[in-house]
């Protein structure tokens, strides 16, 4: 069987570059040699595109001492007749054909459609949601309203631009705490990893949790939290026919499951499988495949609940297209607790992009009119 090429890009602009380094190196660690032919494509944060087999490293260094000789800058263009990654060489650029994109890239301009537009106008096949499904669950003020509106249970929320809130965030806190009931999350809606997250139980927490938050985002997004809250997670995987994994629970070491409780302090628990009653867990279940078609993903996503301890009461908190992939990320542990392996999971996951690629090349993207009126002079 002939080997497909696979390139996993990671790195990005955006403040999850270091998590999505360590997904890619478990998912190229995972994929299976016999059956692929994985190209690295590492992306600095300055934006530049890298590949080279010492591209982690580098990466991982901060992309700025000496370049490696094995990594060169490379690019994908947005031409549909080449399905080529272009390295830059001394005399002429040289081409990689790619099969397949397998995109690790966490958070802004990797998992919010911008890097999923860019193999669309390529035409090349890649895993995970297309762009207005990476687009909207990125942006948790869309995502809600859209999951609200579907009659999925989100808790109530407010939204202001950064800059309205620069502006006057006394005003402002005043009419939240007017609205919503303390104590309140306070999120910039297009990041993920709780970067920029606060958790708040006074005005004064609250102004300054605004204007952190206004630092990452163009908008804020203020939320009440759920008291007491279990927090419940599921993974999909599919497109058209969706599966749903055994729910699990994440017990974190921290007041909430912020980014140093995710990846750094290392005391936080991951219980796979959670422990539910079972007409509970398959009322998560099925709340996740509807908030999965909701927001139209494909490919994969893992969907995150709130759960009272106080009254079992049940909210959707967040639908993430491109799930952590380390090895202590509960997507792949969910599937693994639900007879997916690892490796069995990415094959699934790279088929996936294909069989959705396939389907769309049936799809006509030209018009023939009756007559050639576009030809004729004015």
């Amino acid at each position: 069987m002939k080997r497909k090429t696979v390139a996993v890009i990671f790195g990005g602009r955006s403040g999850e570059h270091e998590v999505s380094i360590v997904s890619a190196e478990s998912i190229m660690n995972a994929l299976d040699p016999a059956r692929y032919c994985i190209v690295p494509v590492g992306v600095g944060k300055d934006g530049r595109w890298w590949t080279g087999t010492s591209v982690l490293s580098f990466l991982r260094n901060g992309a700025t001492e000496h370049v490696p000789e094995d990594c060169r800058l490379c690019t994908l263009l947005p031409d549909p007749t080449r399905g080529a990654l272009l390295l830059a060489g001394e005399a002429a650029w040289e081409a990689i054909n790619i099969d397949i994109v397998f995109p690790v890239l966490h958070g802004t301009f990797g998992e919010d459609g911008t890097m999923q537009g860019l193999f669309e106008l390529a035409d090349i096949p890649y895993v995970g949601a297309g762009v207005a499904g990476s687009a909207v669950a990125m942006d948790k003020v869309l995502q809600k309203r859209l999951h609200r509106d579907a009659g999925l249970p989100v808790t109530d929320f407010l939204t202001y631009s950064s800059k309205e809130i620069r502006e006057r965030s006394g005003d402002i806190a005043g009419e939240i705490l007017g609205q919503l009931r303390m104590p309140l999350f306070v999120k910039p809606p297009n990041l993920g990893s709780s970067v920029g997250i606060s958790k708040v139980a006074t005005r004064g927490e609250l102004e300054a949790a605004m204007l952190h938050a206004a630092q990452f985002d163009r908008k804020v997004l203020v939320e009440e939290a759920v008291v007491e809250a279990r927090e419940i997670e599921v993974a999909v995987l599919g497109n058209e026919h969706p599966v749903v994994s055994v729910p699990g629970e994440v017990v974190p070491c921290n007041a909430f499951y912020d980014y140093d409780a995710k990846y750094v302090d290392g005391a936080t628990q991951l219980h796979v499988p959670a422990d539910l009653p079972d007409p509970l867990a398959e009322r998560i279940r099925s709340l996740a495949l509807l908030a999965f078609r909701a927001l139209e993903c494909e490919g994969m996503a893992r969907v995150d609940f709130l759960l009272s301890r106080r009254d079992d009461a049940l909210f959707l908190n967040e639908v993430n297209t491109i799930p952590g992939f380390t090895s202590i990320s509960m997507y792949p542990k969910l599937f693994a607790a639900s007879g997916i392996p690892y490796p069995e999971l990415l094959d699934k996951l790279i088929a996936l992009a294909g069989e959705r690629h396939e389907e769309k090349r049936l799809l006509l993207r030209t018009y023939t009119p009756k007559t050639d009126w576009h030809r004729h002079d004015g």
